[in-house]
């Protein structure tokens, strides 16, 4: 199993940047797919969760993102992304994707994302 982040980058203070995730090496559906990211000097924290059943999609966010950041699935299975918005300086961080499935949960490599101000 395998799960790759991509969209990182160097980004103007109020830009926009749109993160992918995909994750191979299964026909497994997830159970959950996630971002989480981690600054220089600090703890990896978390930021979007998506959950989706057959009838609903659940997301959840961290309070600070909440309005700025947005989770969304992809139509290929095992895909996500993060709309982030309105970015920060103290959004500069890496970015990971983080998929739960029934045998374990896995992590991507991470993709920088810099935002200067």
């Amino acid at each position: 199993v395998q799960v790759v982040e991509s969209g990182g980058g160097l980004v103007q203070a109020g830009g926009s940047r749109r993160l992918s995730c995909a994750a191979s090496g299964t026909t497994a559906s997830s159970l959950a797919m996630g971002w989480y990211r981690q600054a220089p000097g600090k703890q990896r924290e978390f930021l979007a969760r998506i959950d989706s059943d057959d009838d609903n999609t659940y997301t959840y966010y961290k309070e600070s993102v909440k309005g700025r950041f947005t989770i969304s699935k992809g139509n290929a299975e095992n895909t996500m992304y993060l709309q982030m918005n309105g970015l920060k300086p103290e959004d500069t961080a890496v970015y990971y994707c983080k998929v739960n499935w029934v045998f374990g949960n896995y992590w991507g490599q991470g993709t920088q994302v810099t935002v200067s101000g």
